[in-house]
């Protein structure tokens, strides 16, 4: 790893595989994982909430786990893979849990939606197959103001579904 001197500040050569592709940038070692993604990489789904990483709306997937991005340090991610919001699909081909917050109505003003999607996405991965409560305490360490959760529950459900007929297809 080596260093740049940009006035006072120490830049550090930042690399890691975000949604699949190769990402670099020099920043100060002190740059929160969620600003590298917002400001240096511009993937601006990834929103900041509470900067305490107490609401969830910065959750990004480490290596398929969900953390906390205004909690690390991008230098923490070095050689890292990364999965944000927009790595988890598309408009044109949406994601399992995607679809199903659409279907559900799993949203309302959005704003806490990116850090639901990926926590979400990482539950479904090692428990396919949960029970409304199994869902219910999956996202309870996310931060809704709007919904009430009952949407965002049965989202969890229906991404299941989907993910089981999807896998299914592929058959």
């Amino acid at each position: 790893m080596t260093e740049t001197t940009y006035g006072a500040d120490v830049l550090i050569p930042v690399q890691v595989t975000v949604n699949g592709v190769g990402c670099s940038a020099s920043v100060p070692a002190r740059r929160l994982l969620s600003d590298f993604l917002r400001h240096d990489l511009r993937l601006t789904g990834t929103h900041v909430g509470c900067e305490h990483g107490v609401c969830g709306a910065c959750t990004v997937l480490l290596d398929g786990r969900p953390v906390r991005s205004c909690l690390m340090f991008a230098v923490q991610a070095i050689g890292h893979d990364l999965t944000t919001v927009e790595g988890c699909g598309t408009i044109d081909a949406m994601g399992p849990v995607q679809q199903a917050f659409t279907e559900c109505h799993g949203l309302q003003c959005g704003f806490c939606t990116p850090g639901f999607i990926t926590t979400i996405t990482a539950y479904l991965a090692e428990n396919p197959t949960p029970s409304e409560e199994e869902a219910r305490e999956a996202v309870s360490g996310n931060l809704c103001r709007c919904t009430g959760y009952q949407n965002i529950v049965t989202s969890v459900l229906r991404a299941a579904e989907v993910m089981k007929r999807r896998a299914g297809e592929q058959r």
